[in-house]
């Protein structure tokens, strides 16, 4: 149930950044418009990968949510001459167009260029688009803690050097995407119980768990820093 404090305020717009199953955005739909983020929408779900899971949860929610599908490699073999930055301001392009109030990447299997970033900052005005009334924040969520293990497969990668001894603790985090993958500032990091010996089906069953709550508290927390939301000039 939506907050009846924030009831005739303009909602604070989400766009949500996925390319797989989608359980953190079900996270995020769940909890928009409750105590935990009150007065959010969430205006588009855009995903990398034409069969991701996430994007049936979005256009089955109640109300539906939005949702495009701009694949990387797709789109360079329909745009000769194109390059990964190109993809990059293109999906920049496409979420703006969403005038969200900030974006989260909910696993997002894709490491977005600096231009990207320069875009959401409001230094980089793309070719047809308006110059931002203000930064726009990216974050991220990532399986490890902050420094331990950095980019790709980092549960499998954490969890086998806990089980050598290599590390004493393993954990999840929410953080500000900067052009350094996973080198953002934590918004939000957590400990994960991983005991000896078990599987890491185990181990994973209680970091996603962990994951759905902190990807809500660190949107709140962002959300919070972005106060009017740009759509209260009264464009929608």
């Amino acid at each position: 149930m939506e907050d009846p404090s924030t009831a005739t305020m303009s909602p604070r717009r989400l766009a949500v950044l996925i390319s797989g199953e989608g359980t953190n955005l079900q996270a995020l739909i769940d909890a928009q418009n409750t105590p935990s983020l009150p007065n959010t929408r969430i205006v588009l779900v855009l995903a990398n990968r034409k069969h991701a899971r996430g994007l049936i949860r979005a256009s089955t929610a109640l109300p539906p949510i939005p949702t495009t599908y701009l694949g990387l490699q797709p789109f360079l073999k329909s745009n000769p001459g194109k390059t990964r930055e190109d993809y990059d301001g293109e999906v920049a392009r496409i979420v703006l167009r969403a005038k969200p109030d900030a974006v989260v990447c909910a696993g997002w299997m894709h490491i977005v260029s600096e231009g990207f970033l320069d875009v959401f900052k409001g230094t980089r005005v793309l070719e047809g688009e308006k110059s931002l009334a203000r930064e726009i924040p990216v974050i991220n969520i990532h399986p490890a803690l902050f420094g331990q293990f950095d980019g790709t497969h980092a549960v499998e990668r954490g969890f086998e050097a806990f089980q050598k001894g290599e590390v004493d603790e393993l954990g999840v985090m929410v953080h500000r995407v900067v052009k350094e993958v996973d080198r953002g500032e934590p918004l939000i990091q957590r400990r994960v119980d991983v005991v000896k010996g078990e599987a890491i089906e185990a181990y994973e069953e209680r970091l996603h768990k962990v994951e759905w709550e902190i990807i809500v508290e660190a949107t709140r927390i962002v959300l919070d820093e972005v106060q009017p939301p740009l759509s209260s000039d009264g464009s929608s």
